[in-house]
């Protein structure tokens, strides 16, 4: 192990020994880019010279957290998914009476609200409950408040037409100053709640898991997690979505699904072959969900 290995494991420890965060199964080369980034603000002549400021400043750490946490996203980012899913998994929803969400790894929430759209122009957002979630609770309440820059809303417009949207982008906002709130409307049926992928539990049974272009900075290790981690919190027949660069392949959950559109990363999983039954009596039976449940962490206040 070199010196600039070592530094980074101090780093990453001091980090889980301070509180409940736990990068040390993130890929390396994305952590040590931010971190020698923040070093490098920070005029600490080391790496390693973050740990005490880490270990006594709250402040500090912090900032560590919002750099370490990837925030990633704009509106309806790889519209083609959204094609697809409008296409090839909407139709199998629209035959369920009500439908449970989980959108992990939700930043800023841009690609929430992208769902939102999407599910409302498909007439399927009055009978669905998403669960919005993410480690990061600076990220969470940006989300909630769903105001955002008018330069994201011009390149939300240009993806959403390249997405399939069927009506005006400006019906699902309005612009204030130099920027631009989500309609209410959109947020009824989404609830913002904090979660670890790293460390916290199933949610209860999912008709529809998205989680994209989170497992790119997972380790071999921590994937495997959470892939079962979706595989729990997915109904017999539901599906889950990831990012381009990202697979079921060579997961231990892998034969639990088919490859249900080949162009996307959407898959669905299987009905146990001894216990196959319909989807609409599936989600009946489906036990009902509460956050509550599921984390310790409180609820996200509205502003």
């Amino acid at each position: 192990m070199n010196s600039e290995t070592k530094e980074l494991e101090l780093v990453l420890n001091a980090i889980q020994r301070t509180c409940r965060y736990d990068f040390r199964h993130y890929t390396r080369p994305s952590l040590h880019r931010r971190l020698t980034s923040l070093q490098t603000q920070s005029n600490l002549p080391q790496l390693a010279d973050m740990v005490p400021w880490i270990l006594h400043d709250a402040n500090f750490l912090n900032q560590v957290l919002r750099t370490l946490s990837i925030a990633v996203t704009e509106l309806f980012r790889d519209p083609s998914s959204y094609q697809t899913i409008r296409r090839k998994v909407v139709p199998t929803l629209k035959a369920l009476p009500s439908l449970k969400i989980w959108h992990a790894g939700c930043a800023t929430g841009e690609e929430v609200y992208s769902l939102a759209i999407l599910l409302k122009e498909e007439g399927l957002y009055d009978r669905a409950r998403i669960y919005a979630t993410d480690f990061n609770n600076s990220s969470l309440h940006a989300a909630e408040k769903g105001i955002y820059s008018l330069e994201t809303i011009r390149k939300g417009a240009s993806n959403y037409l390249a997405a399939g949207g069927h009506g005006s982008f400006s019906d699902y906002y309005h612009a204030q100053y130099r920027s631009a709130k989500i309609q209410e409307c959109l947020k009824e049926n989404i609830t913002f709640s904090h979660h670890n992928l790293v460390l916290d539990g199933s949610f209860g049974e999912m008709d529809l898991i998205l989680c994209k272009n989170v497992m790119i900075y997972f380790d071999q290790s921590l994937k495997q997690r959470v892939y079962s981690l979706f595989s729990e919190s997915l109904r017999e027949g539901g599906f889950l979505c990831l990012g381009a660069k990202e697979t079921l392949d060579f997961s231990y959950v892998r034969e639990s699904f088919g490859r249900d559109v080949e162009e996307e990363k959407i898959y669905r999983k299987k009905v146990d072959t001894y216990h196959r039954m319909d989807l609409d009596r599936l989600d009946r039976i489906a036990k009902p969900f509460s956050v509550e449940d599921v984390t310790s962490q409180p609820r996200v206040a509205r502003s």
